[in-house]
């Protein structure tokens, strides 16, 4: 049985989803889930190479914050019911369904096998 989540859980829960209410970040999850719609591993490669460009920003940005809230849950530091409780982590579930159809070729093609690991 997994660990009865705690306060430390809660409070965590709650700096993340503050994280997510920040100017940019809204700016860049509105963007990775209202205009960017990939439809091959050649665009994702596109936006991660486009260095400095402000969509390149947006998807580290996004693609950073919810690899970081897995790995917390992955790691044992945020429990893992309460972070996959619905309004806590649907966002990132529906990012990674835009681009896992081409996650192994982007991975491939830019030998980078972790590229959205913990996602």
């Amino acid at each position: 049985m997994a660990k009865k989540a705690t306060t430390h859980d809660a409070e965590l829960i709650l700096k993340l989803y503050d994280l997510r209410r920040e100017a940019e970040m809204r700016k860049a999850r509105h963007w990775f889930t209202v205009e960017f719609w990939p439809q091959s591993a050649d665009e994702l490669i596109k936006v991660v190479n486009s260095f400095p460009s402000q969509e390149n920003a947006w998807a580290r940005q996004v693609g950073g914050y919810w690899d970081m809230a897995a790995s917390f849950v992955l790691h044992g530091a945020l429990n893992e019911e309460l972070f996959l409780q619905p309004g806590c982590c649907g966002e990132m579930f529906f990012i990674f369904a835009k681009i896992y159809p081409f996650l192994k070729e982007f991975r491939e093609k830019t030998n980078n096998p972790d590229a959205f690991a913990n996602i």
